[in-house]
């Protein structure tokens, strides 16, 4: 003991409050270690939210990309379509030029069948002409005969 009795009398309850204190502080120091916790946590889970958000623009970047390459073979398709069909229309084109062609010979056959019957017609004419002409010929050599 000290040598001075209120001191004596104070020190046990000082040591008691001092004991508080130093639990009061060891709580407080708990409480600061859970805050810094839960604070800890609450950054990691936003920093997952966060990679959850870049996934999810990554995600969308590829479904942007993905379009990107259908929307382009569809106009890939289209022009494919569209030559397939110029090239139909040649075709078509060919065909009605074939087919003028063809009506051009046919044409040119019947003019030719036409001079042909032309050439037989004038033929036989002659034919008739040389005909007409050994007649008139026989008739003279009648007259002849008959004049002798």
């Amino acid at each position: 003991m000290t040598a001075n009795p209120v001191k004596e009398h104070i020190a046990p309850w000082n040591g008691e409050r001092e004991r508080e204190r130093e639990r009061e502080r060891e709580r407080e120091r708990e409480r600061g270690e859970r805050e810094r916790e839960r604070e800890r946590e609450r950054e990691r889970e936003r920093e997952r939210e966060r990679e959850r958000e870049r996934e999810r623009e990554r995600e969308r970047e590829r479904e942007r990309e993905i379009d990107k390459e259908i929307e382009i073979e569809r106009e890939r398709e289209k022009e494919r379509e569209r030559e397939r069909e110029r090239e139909r229309e040649r075709e078509r084109e060919r065909e009605r030029e074939r087919e003028r062609e063809r009506e051009r010979e046919r044409e040119i056959d019947k003019e030719i069948e036409i001079e042909r019957e032309r050439e037989k017609e004038r033929e036989r004419e002659r034919e008739r002409e040389r005909e007409r002409e050994r007649e008139r010929e026989r008739e003279r050599e009648r007259e002849r005969e008959r004049e002798r």
